[in-house]
């Protein structure tokens, strides 16, 4: 469809702002804490006016700019506003002494920007406390200490595997892949990693992602043992505990479809800080990709 620009932000933009958490302003200019404000006037762009007026700034309980959103109509390419979208964002550094994250959409599609990473995809808008997360890591240094829990494993191999992994985050990297022999011992791989991230203050809620039952009852016992002082919280066709606030999830792929498949979601797009996907040659490229579309992670 061919619409204009203020049906865009009617149609999708601000459904998806709401469907986040959001309210959204229906006064142009006006500064709200907690809220989707619209039309903010910014000083110091470069035009002859030297002023512009952001489509969208999110602000916080203290009427500190969270975020910007650049808005594009739907026949419109939405990298079109990328620049626009940083020009919008150097003007609120400016002014308020804080980069916001970046969004710029066309309605349909989303892109995120924020530190240090490329322009990616994202699935819909961050809430409130994701945003808050999300600026927090700003002050995280890299991942330095890499030895991983002798009580959880010590096996060589796993320490390297552990310290690839770090090292591939530290150079700003978002996937890392491990491949392991059956037996060998990838639960405790994953528990050492989570530990290691955890305890660097990289990680706060993960998700672990399994394609039977009986892998998501002997994760669950695996990272009760090792991390006790995470909580955890499995999710399967055979039991739902329902504690979606839990440190450490672990699921099933169609529990987890049928949490985000649905109008009231359980959880936001950026909930998890990390996800593992335990066996991903088996469904990852299937039907259950849009977990990993949906999630920003």
């Amino acid at each position: 469809m061919d619409l204009s620009e203020a049906e865009t932000r009617k149609l999708y933009i601000d459904n998806a702002l709401k469907e986040a958490g959001w309210k959204v302003s229906s006064q142009d200019g006006a500064i709200i804490p907690s809220c989707a404000c619209v039309e903010i006037e910014l000083q110091g762009m470069p035009n002859n006016a030297g002023v512009g007026y952001a489509d969208y700034i999110l602000f916080d309980d203290d009427s500190m700019p969270l975020a910007v959103i650049e808005a594009k109509k739907t026949s419109v390419d939405e990298n079109v506003g990328a620049q626009q979208a940083k020009l919008y964002a150097d003007c609120i550094e400016k002014k308020w002494g804080r980069r916001p994250i970046i969004f710029y959409t066309n309605g349909y599609n989303i892109k995120i920007v924020a530190n240090g990473y490329p322009a990616r995809k994202v699935y819909g808008y961050y809430t409130k406390e994701e945003l808050h997360s999300l600026i927090i890591r700003r002050s995280l240094s890299k991942i330095t200490e890499t030895r991983i829990d002798p009580k959880i494993s010590d096996r060589y191999y796993i320490q390297e595997a552990a310290t690839n992994v770090c090292e591939t985050f530290n150079n700003n990297h978002r996937k890392s892949l491990i491949v392991m022999a059956t037996g060998t011992g990838k639960t405790r791989c994953a528990v050492s990693i989570v530990d290691l991230l955890q305890k660097c203050n990289w990680v706060k809620h993960v998700l672990f992602l399994a394609d039977r039952v009986e892998l998501v009852k002997q994760a669950k016992n695996a990272f009760v043992t090792y991390l006790p002082n995470s909580s955890v919280c499995a999710i399967s066709e055979e039991n739902d505990e329902k504690d979606y606030d839990a440190r450490v999830i672990v699921s099933t792929y169609p529990s987890m479809m049928n949490l985000i498949d649905c109008e009231d979601k359980k959880f936001g797009v950026a909930k998890f800080d990390l996800i593992i996907i335990d066996e991903c040659h088996r469904s990852v490229y299937n039907k259950y990709k849009a977990i990993f579309n949906y999630f920003d992670s």
